[in-house]
Order: structure tokens, then C-alpha cells, then sequence
């Protein structure tokens, strides 16, 4: 028996061995850095996803430098929506979208049956006035004689006076009313002369030369100058533009707006024609502002008009540099480096962008000078190797982790 005792394994000694300890402390730290490493590997779902582009050096040999890009759309300055001078009922619409109109020519015809009895009315009325008048001069002229007769008997002193005085009572009062008589054939006539007006006045002409662009009423709808009858009214027949009136108006922010000035060299480029550059100039800054979007809107004329150019369609204009630079200067000038305008951001007044370095942004600010089509050039801020974030979140900031696309 003590032979198989001295065979048993002794298990408490073996549990309060120091090398346990060391076995249990592995195990914890392993367990601290798998939950770090989780942790750190969770974090990285919120890293900022952006879009970067490197910085390039500007090309030696640009023809025309520009100072401003800016967008905008094509207006015509001679632009009207044709209606009436009066209310009345469309009878026939005689214009289609597209048609070239002519100064005067007939657009629409209003329903003139009221207009054309009054008319007829004002004319019998100046027909009466005139017959009257007519009755009153003969009463006049026999009125006339027996004055003179009765002047001729009292000279002989076989009248009384009474009798010469009624005489010439009778005479004055006719020639009262044929003063009388010729006013209201006046008023008659300018009665008809209105009643023809509004009879002219049911037939709409287009006040100018144009295209129709579009049509805006039908026959049986009722049209008016003004706003009456709620939605079942028309307003117009149809809208006017003049071709030969085309320019481009741009919003420009005011913090550049002293790059441009009258009678600039501008380059537009309309949405619908891409590779078409078309050459204009500024005709005017308009002296005003709008506070709620800090912009000056600018007036371009187009240098040659042409049939593909449309109201309203979306053009992007670049303000030339009117500022030559010396031949002596190429040479020696410095690099000059460029960015992608995405990348350009504003601060207030201070031009800023964000460069990468490693896995952060860095938020630096830069001077900027003209652009040239969709780069902008650079002066001071940046330099060879740099990357700059082109698309990005609104709120980054300096310092935040970013993944690049």
C-alpha cells in the first residue's frame, strides 16, 4: 500500500508552480490587444474617402491666359410675351412655335361681333348729327333773309321794330345751333374713330421681327392684358424673341469681380457644343449687386451670331487676361504650378486647399492667380509633389484621417 501512495501525483504542488503565472499573464495580454486592435479596426469605418489630384507645372506655351471662369446662360435683350389691349374671346390663332414673324404681321384675331355693332352705331350717329346739321344751315340761310327783308321794311317804316328784333333772335338762335350742331358732328366723328380703334384692336401684330418660341393660346380661351378671370384667362398669344439680340449673362462672385472689366476678350463655350469656342467680349457690369448671393451679374456679347445659338441655354465663359507679358520674362520667370479649381477652397477671404500628407489632411492656405479653362494657377503654397484634395466632405477639417478613392 505505501508502494502505490508513493505512485500518486501530488496536484496541489503542481497548481502553486510560479510558470501558471506567467501562462495566465500571455493569455490577458493577448486578450487587451485583440480588443485594441478591434477597436482600432472599427475606427477606421469613420476615415474620410477623398479625391485627390497632383499638383502639375502650367504649360510654357499658352496662348491666352484666363483670369475667371464663370457660368451662365444665353438672354435676349428684345424678348416679349405678346397679348392684347383688350379682353375678348380667341378666334383664330395664326402663329406656331418656331415661325419666323415679321413687324406687324397678323398673330390672332379676337371675336369682334360686340366691336363691330358699336361701330356700326358710332357711324349712324354721326350720319344723324351731320343730317341735322344740315336741317339747322338751311333754317340759318331762311332765317337770314327774312332778317333782311324786315331790316328793309322798317327802313320804309312799314315793320315795327318788334318784328326786326324777332328777326334777329330767330337768326342767332340758328347760328347757335349750327355751332352746336358742327360740335356734335365732331363728337361723333371721334366716337367712330374709337369704335374703329377697338374693332382694330381685336387683331394682335407682333410689335417686332422675331421667332415665336412659344404658343400660349388657343381658339375659345379668353385672353386679356391683364390677370382676370383666375387660371382660365390667358395672358398672352405667344412669346416673341429677337434673334438678333443674343448675349450671355453671368453671375460673377464679387470677391473677383474686379477681374473683369468692359470690353474684356471672353472665350464661351455653350453646354450643348462643347468643343465650339466662341468669341465675345464684355459689354457691361451691371452696377449692382445681389446680397443674398454675393454676385455681379455681367453682360457678354457674342463677337458673331449664329443659328445654333438658342435663348436660355447654358453656357461657361473665360475671362481673357488683357495683361501681355514681356518676352524678356518667359525665360526667367519661376514655375508656375496648377490645380484643378475643384480643389480650390475659400475660407472668407483666404484661398485654401487640403494636402495630403500620408494618411491626414493638411489644410493650407495658398495664393491663387488667373485660371486657364478648369486649373487654376497657383503662386505661392504649394510646389512640385504635392497632392491636393479635389473632392471630399464639406466639414474636413485639418488633421482628419482620409482614404483616398
Amino acid at each position: 500500500m505505501d508502494r502505490l501512495k508513493e505512485l500518486r501525483i501530488d496536484r496541489t504542488d503542481k497548481a502553486r508552480r510560479p510558470g501558471n503565472r506567467w501562462v495566465l499573464a500571455v493569455i490577458a495580454l493577448l486578450l487587451v490587444l485583440a480588443a485594441a486592435g478591434g477597436w482600432w479596426w472599427l475606427g477606421r469605418g469613420s476615415v474620410a474617402e477623398v479625391r485627390i489630384a497632383g499638383v502639375e507645372k502650367a504649360g510654357a506655351g499658352v496662348a491666352e491666359a484666363t483670369v475667371l471662369d464663370a457660368s451662365g446662360y444665353v438672354t435676349a435683350r428684345l424678348r416679349a410675351t405678346v397679348s392684347s389691349k383688350i379682353t375678348g374671346k380667341v378666334v383664330e390663332v395664326l402663329v406656331e412655335e418656331g415661325m419666323e414673324i415679321a413687324e406687324g404681321q397678323l398673330l390672332a384675331r379676337l371675336d369682334d361681333a360686340t366691336a363691330t355693332r358699336l361701330l356700326a352705331l358710332a357711324e349712324a350717329q354721326l350720319g344723324s348729327a351731320r343730317g341735322s346739321l344740315a336741317e339747322t344751315q338751311v333754317l340759318l340761310a331762311d332765317a337770314l333773309r327774312t332778317l333782311g327783308r324786315q331790316r328793309q321794311l322798317v327802313s320804309q317804316e312799314v315793320s315795327s321794330q318788334a318784328q326786326l328784333d324777332a328777326a334777329q333772335a330767330g337768326h342767332d338762335a340758328l347760328s347757335a345751333r349750327l355751332a352746336l350742331g358742327r360740335e356734335q358732328v365732331a363728337v361723333a366723328q371721334r366716337q367712330v374713330e374709337l369704335r374703329r380703334q377697338d374693332v382694330d384692336d381685336t387683331f394682335i401684330r407682333a410689335p417686332f421681327a422675331g421667332v415665336a418660341v412659344t404658343k400660349n393660346a388657343q381658339p375659345g380661351e379668353m385672353i386679356s392684358p391683364i390677370s382676370a378671370g383666375g387660371g382660365f384667362t390667358r395672358t398672352g398669344v405667344c412669346t416673341l424673341v429677337d434673334m438678333g439680340s443674343l448675349e450671355i449673362e453671368v453671375d460673377v462672385n464679387e470677391a473677383y469681380i474686379n477681374r473683369v472689366e468692359a470690353d474684356q476678350r471672353v472665350v464661351a463655350i455653350l453646354d450643348a457644343y462643347p468643343g465650339w469656342k466662341i468669341p465675345a467680349a464684355v459689354i457691361t457690369t451691371v452696377p449692382t449687386a445681389d446680397r443674398q448671393k454675393a454676385t455681379v451679374r455681367v453682360r457678354i456679347g457674342f463677337d458673331e451670331l449664329d443659328p445654333r445659338i438658342l435663348p436660355d441655354m447654358g453656357v461657361k465663359v473665360s475671362f481673357l487676361d488683357t495683361e501681355e507679358p514681356e518676352a524678356g520674362d518667359q525665360g526667367s520667370a519661376a514655375p508656375r504650378w496648377t490645380i484643378p479649381s475643384q480643389a480650390l477652397r475659400r475660407d472668407g477671404s483666404q484661398d485654401m486647399v487640403f494636402v495630403i500628407e500620408g494618411e491626414v489632411v493638411e489644410r493650407r492656405a495658398i495664393r491663387v492667380g488667373p485660371q486657364n479653362g478648369d486649373r487654376v494657377v497657383v503662386e505661392a503654397g504649394l510646389g512640385a509633389g504635392d497632392e491636393v484634395v479635389v473632392e471630399g466632405p464639406e466639414d474636413l477639417a485639418n488633421g482628419d484621417r482620409v482614404k483616398v478613392e
